[in-house]
């Protein structure tokens, strides 16, 4: 999954909360699957939370792409691990859509990681596993797999696969929300997200990587995000089982305390112009109790989305 994918469904679900507009709910036809995720968009009647812009724009700054935890678990110089990764082998046991879309959102963020690594060998089953979860959920057309994996069998071409791959994704999310289907954009979100938390779990354990463990503690707003965005699909049984482990984590998360100050001031090219933007610094102050506690409830939520 990609940062840009990251912030669009991210500013999609935070509108869906913040407007409140009554959505067209889709309709189960005879035949249709009991556990299709059918929950429209936006619900009717006012939305029992909001998000401000202010909190929304924290989200997008603070938020961390798979790709960007991976380069960053790589640059702690540990070994690539095939097996912290999910098992392609699993995706015939996805048989809903709500575990379809969430392990859509969990095989991006491996990619991401594959793709830090350039272990072009193993790329190809992991694309070929992003695009049978998506046609299960009906947003396969996106991905052109014959292009992807001629791409991916040579490593020189892995930035270029990827760049392919941010279009397939950005396209596919415009496609849901025309579609009324941002509850399955949130699911791709919180399935990368589990992911990418649980590769630099798994990281820390051996390293104890200290940039590392204050990025993992630094999610604790985002924690609190994903809660709000998944409580407006509350009324699905699966939708509860996540919310309900996020809950358990935003409890832990208490005890992470978060101060920033003002960094040192940098100049950016944006536009053909440079400018001078005030970077900020978090300092994260975390227990090694509380974040062996956390890093173990990570690793039961991921357990639960990928089984």
């Amino acid at each position: 999954m990609i940062k840009n994918l990251f912030f669009t469904l991210l500013i999609l679900a935070g509108a869906n909360l913040m407007f409140s507009c009554a959505g067209n709910s889709e309709k189960k036809t005879a035949g249709q699957e009991e556990d299709e995720l059918t929950l429209p968009d936006s619900l009717s009647g006012e939305a029992p939370l909001k998000l401000s812009e202010e909190i929304i724009g924290d989200v997008i700054q603070n938020i961390s792409s798979p790709v960007e935890m991976a380069n960053l678990i790589k640059s702690t110089g540990v070994d690539f691990s095939q097996q912290i990764l999910n098992n392609p082998e699993n995706i015939s046991d996805y048989s809903t859509s709500f575990k379809r879309a969430l392990n859509l959102g969990v095989f991006s963020a491996d990619l991401g990681y594959i793709n830090s690594y350039d272990k072009s060998n193993i790329v190809v089953s992991y694309l070929l596993a992003v695009k049978n979860l998506a046609d299960g959920i009906r947003v396969g057309q996106f991905f052109d797999f014959e292009s992807l994996k001629r791409m991916a069998t040579n490593s020189s071409n892995l930035d270029s696969l990827m760049q392919m791959s941010v279009s397939s994704f950005n396209q596919m999310d415009s496609y849901l929300r025309q579609q009324n289907r941002s509850n399955v954009s949130a699911l791709v979100i919180a399935g990368a997200w589990i992911e990418g938390l649980y590769i630099a779990s798994s990281v820390i354990e051996k390293t104890d990587d200290e940039e590392l463990i204050n990025r993992l503690g630094e999610q604790k707003e985002i924690v609190d995000i994903l809660y709000i965005i998944l409580q407006n699909y509350e009324q699905n049984s699966s939708f509860k089982m996540l919310i309900d482990h996020l809950s358990e984590l935003k409890t832990m998360y208490k005890e992470v305390k978060i101060t920033k100050e003002v960094g040192e001031p940098k100049t950016i090219e944006q536009d053909g112009m440079l400018i001078i933007v005030q970077d900020e610094v978090s300092n994260v102050q975390i227990s090694p109790e509380t974040l062996g506690t956390i890093i173990d409830k990570i690793k039961e939520i991921r357990a639960d989305v990928v089984e």
